[in-house]
């Protein structure tokens, strides 16, 4: 089976080329392989790096190809990624991540099993062993800090509403159509939706592992949660059906801080002393789980406020969604690259079957 890895980047030379090693030591055929490499307008070494490693490598794949992202954000780049890819099947891998050599055989072994669409899980990764950072890093891994998403932690075969870096064949596409450009950090959970909307199924094996490196710094991890909580209040507008419950655990949580803040000055204090109570039980419950087995440093004292800045972030950029979104809504009800995307596909491949029957 040929396959197709892609990867979208803007502005990652200093991720790129670890993960360009991932790709060379993949156990798989590399005669297999098609790497599509999307460059989103960078003005940093990244397009000079995929270059290189087209032109050092380019005879040991199946194919390389270096595409322009003119959008420059992630979902144009996955629509520049799906109308130039030539194989039957495409896998998604994000920049900022490190895949085991084994990541794309165990794709297609599961695809090979009869699934359409295939996935795993995607523990996050420090990039160094700095306290202060692996602390990030257990409160980004804690159920308590970040999400219970199944491709976080799913220990047994499985079919999931999403998961990161999918293996999908052709078909899935070319039936769903594409990526809505208009969404920001959402439109993986829109595509999966509309992906079964279709028909189909997702399914996630544990055996196919996948990495995701988390933000270095505490304050670009708050700004990523406000980035994420952004896009989910935006998204609640035009496809709520792709969201679950616990996306509005955070902003809910806003909700109950202003909530029990008016209480309390109009003179009703035992709602506030409930809440930030079991609030901070909780907290410091979930701290000591997260630490536990783990090698100690004073700093993990603060993942209590980690939990609440990375909670505040979260709700806080929900509440800014919402906020806007029925303005928002009103001139994105419908996105034309969805379309686009599926009839670039279907007219590439109604034009393939026309040369294979001599048409």
């Amino acid at each position: 089976m040929n396959v197709s890895l892609c990867v979208v980047a803007c502005n990652e030379e200093k991720y790129l080329p670890r993960l360009l090693d991932d790709i060379r030591e993949q156990t798989y055929s590399h005669s297999k392989i098609e790497v599509v490499l999307v460059d989103s307008m960078s003005v940093d070494n990244t397009k000079k790096c995929m270059e290189q490693f087209k032109e050092e490598f380019g005879e040991e794949f199946l194919r390389i190809a270096v595409v322009p992202n003119p959008g420059r954000i992630q979902s144009c780049g996955w629509n520049e990624a799906l109308v130039h890819f030539t194989t039957d099947v495409i896998m998604r891998v994000d920049a900022h991540s490190h895949i085991p050599p084994d990541f794309v055989k165990k794709q297609v072994e599961n695809l090979e099993s009869g699934e359409m669409v295939s996935g795993g899980v995607r523990p996050a990764l420090a990039e160094s062993d700095l306290p202060w950072e692996h602390t990030l890093l257990l409160a980004e891994e804690s159920m308590f800090g970040s999400s219970v998403s199944s491709f976080r932690r799913k220990g047994t075969r499985a079919y999931v509403k999403s998961f990161f870096h999918g293996a999908y064949r052709r078909e899935v596409f070319e039936k769903a159509g594409g990526f809505r450009e208009d969404l920001g950090r959402t439109e993986d959970n829109e595509m999966h939706y509309r992906i079964r909307q279709n028909g189909y199924r997702l399914c996630m094996s544990p055996d196919i592992i996948s990495y995701q490196y988390i933000r270095p710094t505490f304050r670009k991890m708050c700004r990523q949660k406000f980035g994420n909580g952004y896009w989910i209040g935006l998204t609640a507008g035009v496809c709520p059906g792709c969201l679950s419950l616990y996306h509005f655990v955070p902003g809910a949580f806003i909700c109950g801080i202003l909530l029990t803040t008016f209480l309390f000055l109009a003179g009703i204090r035992w709602p506030g002393v409930v809440m930030w109570g079991l609030y901070w039980l909780l907290a410091v419950v979930m701290a000591v789980l997260a630490v536990r087995g783990q090698k100690k440093s004073i700093v993990q004292c603060l993942l209590p406020l980690l939990f609440f800045a990375l909670h505040l972030s979260y709700g806080v950029g929900t509440a800014a969604g919402l906020a806007v979104m029925p303005f928002w809504r009103g001139k994105h009800k419908a996105c034309e690259s969805v379309d686009r995307v599926r009839e670039a596909l279907n007219t590439e491949n109604g034009e393939e079957m026309g040369i294979k029957n001599g048409e």
